[in-house]
């Protein structure tokens, strides 16, 4: 259930820095965030305006240039990064448009700017910080300062590393040393209309083995390190058939490294072995 523009304004009082905002024109009207636009859900309300603070001035245009932008918000690199970039694109529908604060955008883009790097991808002029309104106007402003559950470090990004290669297993021994610090990880690829990318990544995690972290924890770090390292994960999903892997690495100051990956194959002889003799090994 969505709440009503009053309600969002008073559960939002914490985000605001309020002094004076701007008039909103004739010229812009309130229209329903469109489904295509699934960032922009389930944030508090369920209207827009249009124009929005993009300058985009048709709904096909916003849709076009905010699927760019979905990915991005799947990889949870700032916990605001929805609502810094859904109050540009899809702006609550209220008599006076609220720009977010200047220190937000920091924020979110210090957090996120590198993961747009490890995807090939500068942080956009069209986001410039410096465009953005200081603290003491009224603006969204970042709840970090006053939740400290939100303080930087609290959380820790994968790396964007150098993709590891496939490996291809010798002996039932080697893959018995794997299977001590891994997971197994389904891969599939899903067809999407829009935007140019061909497909969204969709995994399934599995533990071979449960280490001090919660199942929770350690499948939302792989998720977002698949999602994040995407060209690794391109590089393992060549078809759209389901492909499984077994993935190794290590976690150090709450950060996801994979150093080997291992293609799981049913038919290997020796991965046939080794789980076999699974029950009677002891991880060194």
């Amino acid at each position: 259930m969505f709440l009503t523009a009053k309600i969002l304004v008073f559960a939002l009082s914490g985000f605001l820095r309020v002094t004076t905002g701007f008039d909103i024109g004739l010229s812009t009207k309130c229209v329903v965030i469109p489904k295509e636009m699934d960032m922009c859900h389930k944030i508090g309300y369920s209207e827009m305006r249009l124009p929005n603070l993009m300058g985009h001035t048709s709904m096909a245009e916003v849709i076009l240039k905010s699927t760019t932008w979905q990915h991005l918000t799947h990889t949870d690199c700032h916990p605001h990064v929805r609502t810094f970039l859904c109050s540009l694109f899809a702006p609550i529908c209220l008599d006076t448009f609220i720009h977010p604060c200047r220190s937000m955008c920091v924020a979110v883009r210090e957090s996120c700017a590198p993961v747009l790097t490890c995807h090939g991808h500068p942080w956009p002029d069209s986001l410039d910080c410096d465009r953005f309104p200081a603290d003491e106007d009224m603006c969204l402003a970042s709840l970090t300062k006053e939740y400290k559950y939100l303080d930087k470090g609290s959380w820790e990004m994968p790396a964007c590393q150098t993709c590891p290669a496939v490996e291809e297993f010798f002996t039932h021994r080697r893959v018995l040393e794997v299977f001590c610090d891994t997971v197994k990880v389904k891969l599939s690829k899903k067809r999407t209309v829009f935007g140019d990318r061909e497909y969204n990544i969709e995994c399934q995690v599995e533990f071979i083995t449960q280490g001090s972290l919660l199942p929770y924890e350690t499948q939302s770090m792989i998720q977002q390190w698949l999602l994040i390292n995407e060209n690794c994960t391109q590089r393992m999903t060549l078809s759209h058939r389901p492909m499984v892997y077994l993935l190794v690495g290590n976690i150090e100051e709450g950060i996801i490294l994979v150093n080997q990956v291992y293609r799981w194959q049913r038919r290997d002889s020796q991965l046939t072995l080794a789980t076999q003799k699974w029950r009677y090994h002891k991880c060194l």
